[in-house]
């Protein structure tokens, strides 16, 4: 049963985990160092411990105590409850949800061990904003992908922003970080991937044509890339894809200027086709 403190005192030490949400810098280095991320919210929170995620701490405003009292009398972890003034002057913003909890990291596995079984998987080079992350996790989880492999250099899909942004989603897709970007596409030829690399250049394969070919070939495993918000796809990693590949644009909207999707509208495309 989970041990209940009320707080007024935003210095508290025992809050530690929850100061300044919104500083990145910090976040990332007291993450790291403590083996922690945060989840906000009533759902969010019951998807993460309902994943196996163990919660280090919780705080809330009183009237959040009741709706998660099935999840708290699970837990042993304190629950520090304070009133809503002293919950946003420790977390630095105004936190509507009124429920954070910290919870405690799980080690990655290896992405060899990752790719043992998928079949659909996508591969993310490094997409630094958090919310396109969680974004593009969200639509993952719902279409049925199988894992995601991010390249070193990624957005941390348990990032505040992140978790929030995919409702928890980034709870129920597996994923690994890869040790190299350099070199780290070999270990998925070596699982027997195809890999696609999706580019907005429109002389590329479409994506329906790449994946029907992949099928005829008997090519069961298929990894689909997706580059970096500005820049797309580094030129290394699509040479060494199997095939870029295309989502096709209107002419219409080529003719006004339209000429490419954002990353996490072809994110969300790019899934319904890889599934079908």
């Amino acid at each position: 049963m989970a041990r209940f403190v009320t707080v007024s005192d935003p210095a508290d030490p025992r809050l530690a985990d929850y100061v300044r949400l919104r500083d990145v810098n910090l976040r990332k280095s007291l993450e790291a160092e403590h083996g922690l991320f945060i989840a906000e919210g009533e759902k969010v929170i019951r998807r993460a411990v309902g994943t196996g995620y163990p919660a280090r701490s919780f705080l809330m405003a009183e009237r959040w105590v009741e709706p998660l009292a099935d999840v708290l009398e699970r837990t042993d972890a304190p629950v520090y409850v304070a009133d809503d003034a002293t919950v946003e002057a420790i977390a630095g913003f105004p936190v509507h949800r009124g429920a954070l909890a910290s919870m405690r990291r799980l080690p990655l596995p290896a992405v060899d061990d990752l790719l043992t079984g998928a079949r659909r998987v996508l591969v993310l080079e490094d997409l630094v904003d958090h919310a396109n992350v969680g974004s593009i996790f969200r639509c993952a989880a719902a279409l049925g992908v199988d894992a995601v492999v991010l390249s070193p250099r990624c957005a941390d899909p348990l990032y505040r922003r992140s978790v929030k942004v995919s409702m928890g989603a980034v709870f129920a897709i597996p994923y690994a970080r890869m040790a190299s970007w350099h070199d780290g596409l070999k270990v998925l030829r070596a699982a027997g991937f195809t890999l696609l690399a999706l580019t907005p250049d429109q002389s590329a394969v479409p994506l329906d044509k790449a994946l029907s070919a992949a099928a005829r070939h008997r090519a069961d495993r298929v990894a689909l890339m997706l580059g970096s918000e500005g820049d797309g796809l580094s030129s290394r990693w699509l040479d060494e894809a199997d095939q870029p590949v295309c989502i096709p644009m209107s002419p219409a909207a080529m003719d006004n200027g339209v000429d490419s999707l954002n990353v996490v509208a072809a994110a969300a495309i790019a899934c319904h086709a890889l599934m079908r």
